[in-house]
């Protein structure tokens, strides 16, 4: 199960990838995920090109392992941040809020895999046929910028309509997932949150006990109203935008409440006005383990959750 077609593509030894989350993901925790086996992404964000070389080449320093960049299609240094991607030779590439199309051509011309995030079953089917090697169907479940359909039922449709490895994410924190998204039609599974609670990642200590101490009814979904829905552990911001939300603020307003407020969260460690963007599956994090720990403690457990299956079939 574990070696599956998504390990051939990509040169890795196990299905499963690192979210690529803007601030929390950077060289450190993308080297780490590399290096025990797993595909590490650096999430670009807003980056302006010269951070991000930066960063692709602090994690050439810290493995020799295959890893990624995610970036968001949406950022006003995308031609920039793609051009410091191909220049710098890199293995992966996963994309956000947007058609990658147009860059398509130039990444295969140097063997760099693109796998988009959708949230719709159109999306991906529309995905698929410019050229795409896989793709991460994400569910509302995670952290972040979120869609309208849950994990558990855009996977097998999705799975069902595209011909390409399907990774599913949103809700996933250990073996029972793993298995679970394998079952759906997935050929390997994609993990935010709990990497973000590992000793490697460089975000502020707050944020990551934030995460330790949330239950699975702490996250609420701001934004809604003005179409750019983002899923965050809920605070004295989030609710400022749902008072302002429902005032009828323009969506000016909540733009300017929400500007630089995941920065402020995960640098700063402001965890009561700043974006605190963790996924569902937060309630089910005690503790902040090393990468090496997480990634073992799921490799090891998914033979126990397929044989105890099979016990009750």
């Amino acid at each position: 199960m574990l070696n599956s077609k998504l390990c051939q593509l990509l040169h890795i030894k196990y299905p499963i990838l690192q979210g690529g989350m803007a601030w929390v993901a950077t060289a450190e925790l993308a080297a780490a995920v590399s290096n025990v086996g797993g595909l590490g992404l650096i999430g670009a964000g807003h980056m302006p090109p010269d951070a991000l070389k930066a960063e692709i080449r602090k994690a050439k320093g810290l493995t020799d392992k295959p890893f990624g960049v995610n970036i968001m299609l949406m950022s006003p240094f995308v031609k920039e941040v793609m051009q410091v991607v191909i220049d710098e030779r890199v293995a992966v590439v996963t994309t956000g809020a947007g058609n990658p199309g147009e860059y398509i051509p130039a990444l295969k011309e140097i063997g760099t895999k693109v796998i988009p995030v959708v949230a719709s079953v159109a999306l991906a089917k529309r995905l698929e046929r410019v050229g795409i090697d896989a793709i991460i169907a994400e569910g509302m479940e995670s952290g972040g910028h979120v869609g309208e359909v849950t994990t558990m039922a855009l996977v097998p449709q999705v799975a069902d309509a595209v011909n390409v490895p399907v990774i599913a994410a949103g809700g996933i924190a250990d073996a029972r997932g793993v298995v679970a998204a394998m079952a759906l039609g997935a050929e390997g599974v994609q993990i935010g949150t709990l990497f973000a609670a590992s000793t490697e990642c460089t975000a502020h200590p707050n944020y990551k006990a934030a995460i330790v101490k949330a239950k699975e009814r702490s996250t609420v979904v701001t934004g809604a109203i003005t179409g750019h829905p983002v899923r965050v552990i809920a605070n004295k911001l989030t609710r400022d935008f749902a008072e302002m939300e429902k005032r009828g603020a323009p969506t000016e307003e909540l733009d300017r409440l929400g500007a630089g407020k995941l920065r402020a969260a995960v640098r700063e460690g402001d965890i009561e006005y700043g974006s605190v963007m963790v996924g569902q599956v937060a309630g089910m994090i005690n503790s902040v383990r090393p990468v090496d720990e997480i990634m073992q403690s799921i490799i090891q457990d998914v033979p126990k959750v397929i044989n105890k299956l099979t016990k009750n079939i």
